[in-house]
Order: C-alpha cells, then structure tokens, then sequence
C-alpha cells in the first residue's frame, strides 16, 4: 500500500496537491499547522475540504511556538499586509522558519505512518518571493529528512514550476475547478472562495484563474507537457 501526506492548509495550491494525490496514492493523510495564523479560517476550510474528499486521516498540529517566534503580518492582527518589499526584499507576510518547521513535523508524521512521501504545494514559479518555497530549500529538507530519521522519504513539489494559471489547469485536470475555485481559502483576510480581492495572495490567484480561462487549450497542453516532462525526469516513486 502506497501512503503519502500532504501538508494542507485548505488553499487553493495545497488543495490541488491533495486531489492530485488521492489519485496516486492508497491512502492519504492531511496535516494542518494552526500557528495563530490571522486567517486560521483556513483550518476550518481545511477540515471540511478532508472530510469532503475522504482523506484517511487529517492531523490537526498545534504549531503555536511559530506566532511566538515569527513576527510577520500573518502572525500578527496589528501589521496589515503589504506587497511593498520590507529592507530585507522579502514581503512582510513572509513568516521565517514555516515550512522548516512545517516539513518537519509531517516527515515526522510521515514516518510514524510509514507513508514514502510528503506532498507540499510550494512554488518557485509563480510565488510571493519566500525563500522556503525554492526547490534548492526543498531539495535540502528532504536530505536533512533522510539522513535525520534514517528512512526514504521523498518530498515532493507538484507545483514547483508550474505558474498560477497551470495550477489552474492541473485543478481541473483532475476534474476539480470547481471545488477549488468555491471552497479554498487563500485570502490572508480569511475570505473564502475568490477572496477579499486585495491582498497579494488574492490578486495572484485571480491573475491566474483570468489567464486560464482565456487560455484553457493552451495552458492544459502546457501543464500537461510539464507534468509529463517531471514524470519522465523523477521516475516512478510511488
């Protein structure tokens, strides 16, 4: 029996990861981190979209020492969010250390259920500049994952190089648009569905969601190219 899990957090790109996976794998298992995120909406979303699609199991981890520690707008009510880059050039909804921390804890998961993958739906492509979404990062956690626990796990990135509009299209691949488009919440303001309109993650969504449907036929064969060019590159893993 082939097992994965999937780091969820009930948006739109995790989402998709997660109905991609439940065509691939025997049994799939959800996590979701509540670090006092201001739109920890999205737990409740994440919880409903998991029962929704019949995942085997979803974990709920309290991830609490985040807000401690991370000062960013999404973990603090008095910083509005901003595009505008902060000194560093990162934006200020960058929370320092999250997918370390979040990586972490579902390879953890990982290995006590056994499953051989941890599915994440960051993205180098098409993105808000976090460094933790690069896949030279994600290449690094995998090996520190291996090596620390002594068991193959492979994390893998369905969306690392796809943009927003093919992440659109690999949605409704999978016969999903819907589902993500009406259900998923990606909002930094916790507005589910097309969201608040303007914070960052909201016009990114919609930029790609507007290019994909002005683009279907062309975009699908550009994902679908993508996803056969991946296959053929990694193998089979699972």
């Amino acid at each position: 029996m082939t097992k994965a899990v999937v780091v969820f957090s009930g948006g739109q790109d995790s989402t998709t990861c997660l109905v991609e996976a439940l065509q691939n794998y025997d049994e799939v298992h959800a996590i979701t981190f509540d670090y006092g995120q201001r739109h920890r909406k999205e737990i409740e979303v994440a919880q409903a979209l998991g029962k929704k699609l019949n995942v085997a199991a979803h974990k709920i981890i309290n991830a609490g020492v985040l807000n401690e520690l991370a000062i960013s707008s999404l973990t603090r009510e008095d910083i509005p969010v901003s595009a505008a880059l902060q000194d560093n050039g990162l934006p200020n909804s960058f929370v320092p250390g999250r997918n370390i921390l979040f990586l972490t804890l579902a390879g953890i998961y990982a290995y006590q259920i056994g499953a051989s993958a941890v599915i994440t739906g960051v993205c180098e492509t098409d993105f808000s500049g976090y460094p933790d979404c690069r896949n030279d990062f994600v290449k690094a956690m995998n090996h520190a994952l291996v090596q620390g626990m002594e068991r193959d796990l492979t994390v893998i990135t369905p969306l690392m190089w796809l943009d927003k509009a093919e992440t659109w299209a690999m949605a409704d691949h999978y016969g999903a648009l819907s589902l993500v488009k009406d259900n998923t919440l990606t909002c930094y303001n916790g507005i589910v569905g097309d969201g608040c309109g303007e914070c960052p993650s909201c016009k990114l969504r919609k930029a790609g969601l507007d290019t994909y449907i002005e683009n279907k036929p062309a975009i699908m064969k550009a994902y679908l190219d993508k996803q056969r060019t991946a296959s053929s590159r990694n193998g089979d893993k699972r």
